[in-house]
């Protein structure tokens, strides 16, 4: 039925629709992320943002936690396949402020390679199965314990659990 559809032509099907409403959803960070990053910056930790995210996404994302300001570099997936290994370096060593998106977990783990080849100590945080290459390939692999995968913990070396507060009634 969609191959039907998909040959006839636009102005035939797209007519006498009823808008029945919209949808929008948020995924906010957490409170607190602006901070940390903030903190991390201070003690000369740089911070690159990688997600299979589309780009505006995590630019917006990348503004509202204070990654990079204004100068901000965005590079999408089929632009970073596009990139040789020189180049990527390159654009690594830069020191701009960097957000990749629209990656797939081969890119992920190129990236972390690169940081790597450029003597960087990287860190890689993740949840997802798409996580566990680069997780494993990273100095350090950091999984998030309540949400994420059982594929990105054991990829990773290190997983971050909830923290539960004690009360008196819990003692």
């Amino acid at each position: 039925a969609g191959e039907a559809l998909a040959a006839l032509p636009a102005d035939s099907v797209e007519r006498d629709l009823v808008l029945l409403g919209l949808v929008a959803m948020e995924d906010p960070p957490r409170p607190g992320v602006r901070e940390a990053l903030a903190t991390r910056r201070r003690a000369g930790i740089r911070v690159t943002l990688v997600t299979g995210d589309h780009g505006l996404t995590a630019l917006a994302l990348a503004g509202e936690v204070g990654l990079g300001g204004d100068g901000v570099g965005l590079v999408e997936g089929p632009s970073l396949d596009g990139m040789d290994d020189a180049a990527l370096e390159r654009l690594l060593a830069g020191g701009a402020g960097l957000v990749f998106a629209r990656v797939v977990p081969e890119q992920k783990l190129r990236l972390v390679r690169a940081y790597q080849r450029l003597g960087h100590v990287v860190a890689v945080t993740g949840d997802g199965v798409n996580d566990a290459p680069a997780l494993h390939a990273a100095h350090v692999g950091i999984a998030m314990g309540r949400g994420g995968t059982d594929v990105a913990r054991e990829a990773a070396d290190i997983v971050l659990l909830p923290v539960v507060k004690q009360t008196a009634a819990t003692h």
